[in-house]
């Protein structure tokens, strides 16, 4: 018999979805019910199957662009770690109505949660702004509290977004290439306001990743869920050296300025950062 091909898709992102609350989970990154997630993908999919049971929800904040997109999001106080295990408990999938005000929210029947995450607003926003254009068919967005990027955000200095790109993005060659317009950094918010969501947006469009000080990060990714995380453990990996490299005394001095301009010649990134 052969597979719907749209229940074959919901069925791989929901299994990448899982990986991903694993591997944050693995990397000190989603502590208990820590980090959410959402992947936004154009037109219907075929969802009764896996989240039967359905309702009418005010969206918190209107996105008409979005209307008839699928979005599946974690839920609110869930672990993601047990997504793997447990997807339909802990995901929701809310279809966009016309208009962009409200949605049409799919659950299952032993779903654990009674909301979607508190920053589904930032999510929304971030899908909206990336998928208005028409030219983008789906859209991961993940937020995480990565213990070393999280902790490094705590220091002042850190808080600068110039700073902490010079000094993180210095001790492997492969940060610059993969995160090449840096991480975007923005001062402690409240977390889930409409201000988070707002400057989110608006750092956004110029970085894959930014940096919420004293919260933790939050990535996207245009290609899958799996590539948010990457940008995610590419960051964290950084900042694991720089908290080493501070606890040592700053011993060392990293990549050189000129050599990371070199690897950037070398396989043609453009980067203002060095």
């Amino acid at each position: 018999m052969s597979m719907n091909p749209l229940s074959f898709q919901l069925d791989q992102i929901i299994r990448e979805i899982g990986q991903a609350g694993r591997r944050l989970s693995e990397i000190d990154a989603s502590e208990a019910s820590a980090g959410n997630l959402s992947v936004c993908m154009r037109g219907a999919m075929d969802i009764a199957p896996q989240f039967s049971q359905t309702e009418i929800i005010e969206l918190p904040m209107a996105v008409p662009s979005l209307a008839g997109s699928t979005v599946i999001v974690s839920g609110s106080g869930r672990r993601l770690r047990e997504i793997a295990e447990f997807p339909n408990a802990n995901l929701a999938c809310v279809v966009v109505q016309e208009g962009g005000q409200f949605g049409r929210m799919f659950t299952s029947a032993n779903r654990r949660f009674r909301r979607v995450t508190s920053e589904f607003n930032t999510h929304l926003a971030l899908h909206e702004h990336r998928m208005k254009s028409g030219n983008t068919a789906l859209q991961c967005v993940l937020h995480a509290q990565p213990l070393h990027l999280t902790y490094l955000s705590h220091i002042s200095r850190y808080q600068d977004e110039r700073h902490l790109n010079r000094r993180l993005l210095r001790w492997q060659a492969e940060t610059i290439l993969n995160m090449p317009e840096g991480i975007g950094v923005l001062p402690f918010m409240l977390p889930g306001s409409d201000e988070l969501m707002r400057e989110t947006v608006r750092s956004m469009r110029a970085h894959q990743i930014v940096l919420w000080a004293r919260h933790g990060v939050v990535a996207r990714s245009d290609d899958s869920v799996l590539g948010a995380l990457d940008l995610i453990e590419y960051a964290e990996t950084a900042a694991r050296y720089e908290y080493l490299n501070l606890v040592a005394g700053e011993r060392s001095e990293g990549l050189s300025p000129a050599e990371i301009r070199e690897i950037c010649r070398a396989w043609n990134v453009q980067q203002d950062i060095f």
